[in-house]
């Protein structure tokens, strides 16, 4: 008697809050299955007027620029999310300047771009590197050395084109030929953050190719168990409906065991690996996410992490320190100062500014040695050599704390200008552009931008996939989406491979 009272309360358990989360896992696995092939689907793009009102672009918001290059004293080339576009200094009327790109929004979006001595213009995209020459009006695809598509940041030095991805430095040779430079190891590099181990193995980009797709079978396995689920609810249902108008139930009833066998074999045969794609998940976002940020583990051997290169996935940003006559390095795990012919291992800066988890997204020179240093934490000026960090938004020295706090901050900076007359403007992630000195002025979105620029289905896929899709329902308690229901996810996997094993051992 016990034990059926036992099977019923875990019966409840597993069947009333497995019909409401049905609906979520469905989301995270079809926008996870979306998520680990972002080629496939670069070219598909969403209207944003169908989304909630916070991803509308206004004040040039959600990183529609990051930066800009000066064609002259009157017009400068803005870039970012939106692509590249042409305007004045005000910003006030812009061009189109993004013919020659591929199809999608996802082609269009812009980490880098400059402009060399020969006036060629080049720009560094999500899916590889683009030059536009003055008799051609078209953006024209390069290629490059490495399978690594994505740029990361463009620099020109000693009139050489130097291309950074994430994992190698490209240098400019003869006709747009590039060398690839590998750094050398550091002692730093025989680990590697947990975050970045949970994330590959999560999306089974641990084990390449292979590791990927097995983590899709794993989402549509969730798939399936979801709408099992969901039929296993409405077939009795069906089956009585049917009864009382006297009609013929045995094929109903068939179809309802095979449904429920299927449901229950897919559920115990792969119960460890949907555990460890749930747990996983969690520990991406916050605020699980928030304790493991700065640990550092052993790389897996025999997987993507266990690579030839050190510095795989590591490199963010880079820029020439004339004071020091070397290269100033961004990664993933700080700052680097590298010797002109990166001859030698990088050295890292003892003393550093904060930077958000999510990268540097502004390293530009202020004077002989002093760097401004912008990312979701904030944005700050850095004297390397007197080891002074000044916030520059609430103009006060910053000081280092050892308090573990959340990856991002009530500034998170996503981009900056600078403007011929030696101004410039700052643009923060959710606000848009400002001016922390109030000397300018910039003008609105025009219609044509905000028209020409949609949200491409994997950033949908990413929003839904973190649930801030729904922060607009939820406000800041959006935050506890993942966690919250991953672990009721857990609860329903663990449920029901109990009451399928007592069932199965009486």
């Amino acid at each position: 008697m016990e034990k059926k009272r036992g099977v019923k309360s875990w019966r409840r358990l597993h069947k009333w809050p497995g019909i409401i989360l049905s609906v979520f896992i469905l989301l995270f696995s079809i926008s996870g299955i979306i998520m680990n092939h972002r080629s496939w689907f670069s070219s598909v793009d969403i209207n944003r007027s169908y989304l909630p009102s916070h991803y509308t672009y206004n004040n040039w918001n959600l990183a529609a620029i990051k930066s800009s290059v000066a064609i002259d004293k009157n017009a400068i080339l803005v870039y970012g999310n939106v692509g590249i576009w042409k305007t004045d200094t005000l910003l006030s009327t812009l061009h189109d300047y993004n013919q020659g790109f591929p199809r999608g929004i996802d082609h269009r979006k812009v980490e880098s771009m400059i402009i060399d001595q020969n006036k060629t213009e080049w720009a560094g995209t999500l899916f590889g590197l683009y030059k536009r020459e003055n008799d051609n009006e078209l953006w024209q695809k390069v290629e490059l050395p490495v399978e690594e598509e994505r740029i990361v940041d463009l620099r020109i030095h000693r009139e050489k084109l130097l291309v950074l991805t994430r994992s190698h430095i490209l240098v400019q040779s003869e006709n747009d030929k590039f060398k690839t430079i590998r750094l050398k190891a550091t002692s730093s590099n025989s680990k590697v953050s947990l975050f970045k181990t949970l994330w590959m193995l999560h999306s089974g980009e641990l084990w390449g190719t292979a590791g990927k797709l097995l983590v899709d079978f794993m989402g549509i396995v969730f798939i399936i168990l979801s709408i099992t689920g969901l039929l296993h609810f409405i077939f009795p249902k069906l089956i009585r409906f049917k009864k009382k108008k006297g009609q013929t139930v045995s094929q109903l009833a068939s179809t309802f065991k095979s449904n429920l066998k299927w449901h229950n074999r897919l559920g115990w045969t792969l119960l460890p690996f949907l555990i460890i794609v749930t747990i996983t998940g969690m520990f991406l976002r916050p605020p699980l996410l928030i304790p493991i940020a700065s640990t550092k583990v052993e790389k897996i051997p025999f997987t993507e992490l266990d690579t030839p290169n050190p510095w795989y996935d590591q490199l963010r940003r880079i820029i020439w320190d004339k004071k020091e006559q070397k290269f100033l390095l961004s990664t993933n795990n700080g700052f680097y100062y590298c010797d002109e012919n990166f001859s030698q291992p990088p050295a890292k800066i003892d003393f550093q500014p904060p930077v958000s988890i999510m990268g540097c997204t502004v390293l530009e020179p202020i004077q002989p040695g002093v760097f401004m240093i912008g990312s979701f934490n904030g944005l700050f000026a850095w004297d390397i050599k007197n080891r002074i960090v000044f916030d520059y938004l609430k103009r006060a020295i910053w000081k280092p704390t050892r308090r573990v706090g959340p990856p991002i901050s009530e500034n998170m900076i996503s981009g900056m200008i600078f403007l011929p007359n030696k101004k410039h403007v700052v643009f923060d992630y959710s606000r848009g552009a400002f001016d922390p000195a109030q000397k300018v002025q910039i003008g609105h979105m025009p219609t044509n931008v905000v028209q020409n620029s949609p949200m491409s289905l994997w950033n949908f896929a990413l929003e839904t996939h973190t649930g801030r899709i729904f922060e607009h329902l939820l406000g800041k308690f959006y935050i506890l989406y993942v966690p919250l229901i991953g672990l009721l996810t857990l609860m329903l996997l663990i449920s029901g491979f109990i009451i399928w094993n007592r069932r199965h051992r009486s």
